[in-house]
């Protein structure tokens, strides 16, 4: 485990150091998890596997809600 002390700026924003972001493959464009667990803020690279199962179960959800009868009335309004 690694520890760093960066600080915050005025507008709530941070700079991972470059040598940790070139451990973990952080490049410019790359999206991160904000995970917080009390007082503790985790960062995550967000990969696609990540979501694979959320996906797989939102994308059932979307479905029964679209693929509804009682909702066809909407269709004539």
């Amino acid at each position: 485990m690694e520890t760093r002390i960066i600080k915050v700026t005025d507008k709530g924003q941070i700079s991972i150091p470059t040598e940790l972001r070139k451990f973990i493959g952080i490049n410019t464009g790359d999206e991160l998890i904000v995970i917080r667990d009390g007082e503790t803020i985790c960062l995550k690279k967000v990969k696609k596997d990540d979501f694979k199962d959320l996906l797989k179960h939102s994308e059932k959800a979307v479905n029964k809600l679209w693929n509804n009868k009682e909702d066809e009335i909407w269709d004539t309004v």
